[in-house]
């Protein structure tokens, strides 16, 4: 059985819990992350339970507003909240469909709206002005790879790190991602991206064989020659953006954003867009077409009989 054996005392009053998370690992394929999040927020509302002398047979769609209340004024997120609440109606849904309970006390309950913040991203010009920079070091091409690839692919920095030299198809440019829920997908890689991948390789070789590191199967590595994390390219991004004096906060994720908002602008259609970032709901890529003011304008300019800038606004027109 997982967890410590504080967790395990505290979802004494959530029976079958780890029977739950069992079934999300072999049958849903949820990731470690995804189950590590869900045993959390089930044992934190075990433990509330606990705390107010509550159990499983207590819990009602009224209870469950009182914990939302709860986490509300604790200041969770609305994300924070909304995971908390899907960890809870998949165990009671997975409870009901084993046959050890009759229904779900949280049909009905509803997740919190979230708030309209659109993602951050970068315009072209900012995109250009980070990515050029001079180096022919290990170091340099490195780091411009690392940018070209998440800018071309549009990749989280979890995939990116996670890829491995073998799984990269130079000729038809194209690299296999393992995204959430162990879902794999394909992604492209534009011309600078090959480019800098090109000039790269030659020197992850070198430097491997230095370090006597043949086996190593990271596409990216260190400067020691091992797979590089997360933090070590949020760390570059940092110093590249510094460098150039972008004033805007720029995470790995942003190029994400910025990958989905550019070639939306750009005419590509949705769907297209959904299969390109690995999105299991067209919900999730909706909010990036708040975004492309550029191609709605465009279409705009093209459209309204009074939008051209040198057109006639007294010239008459067959419109009814």
């Amino acid at each position: 059985m997982n967890g410590t054996s504080a967790q395990i005392r505290a979802v004494a009053s959530l029976p079958h819990v780890e029977e739950y998370l069992a079934y999300l690992r072999s049958v849903r394929n949820l990731s470690d992350a995804s189950i590590r999040a869900y045993r959390g927020d089930l044992c934190a509302f075990a433990a509330w339970l606990a705390r107010n002398e509550l159990d499983q047979d207590s819990v009602d769609g009224a209870l469950v507003r009182r914990y939302v209340a709860h986490l509300t004024r604790l200041n969770a997120a609305v994300s924070t909240v909304n995971r908390s609440l899907s960890a809870l109606k998949g165990y009671f849904r997975f409870l009901e469909r084993t046959g050890r309970a009759t229904g779900s006390p949280l049909d009905g309950v509803r997740g919190l709206k979230p708030p309209g913040r659109l993602p951050g991203f970068l315009f072209e010009e900012e995109v250009s002005q980070l990515l050029a920079f001079e180096g022919s070091d290990f170091a340099s091409l490195r780091d411009r790879l690392i940018l070209e690839l998440l800018y071309s692919t549009g990749c989280r920095i979890s995939e990116l790190v996670a890829v491995n030299l073998d799984e990269i198809d130079y000729k038809r440019g194209r690299v296999v991602v393992h995204g959430k829920g162990r879902k794999d997908r394909i992604v492209f890689l534009g011309a600078p991206a090959r480019q800098v991948l090109a000039d790269y390789l030659p020197l992850r070789s070198e430097r491997l064989v230095r370090l006597g590191l043949l086996n190593e199967k990271a596409l990216v590595i260190n400067a020691n020659g091992r797979r590089i994390t997360q933090r070590g390219v949020a760390g570059i991004i940092r110093k590249r953006v510094l460098e150039k004096g972008i004033a805007k906060h720029v995470s790995p994720h942003t190029f994400r954003h910025t990958f989905a908002t550019h070639i939306l602008d750009r005419g590509a259609d949705i769907r297209v867009v959904q299969e390109l970032l690995g999105h299991s709901s067209l919900s999730t890529t909706q909010v990036y077409t708040h975004l492309g003011l550029g191609a709605l304008k465009r279409i705009y300019e093209q459209a309204h009989p009074h939008a051209g800038r040198d057109g006639d606004p007294g010239k008459e027109t067959n419109d009814g």
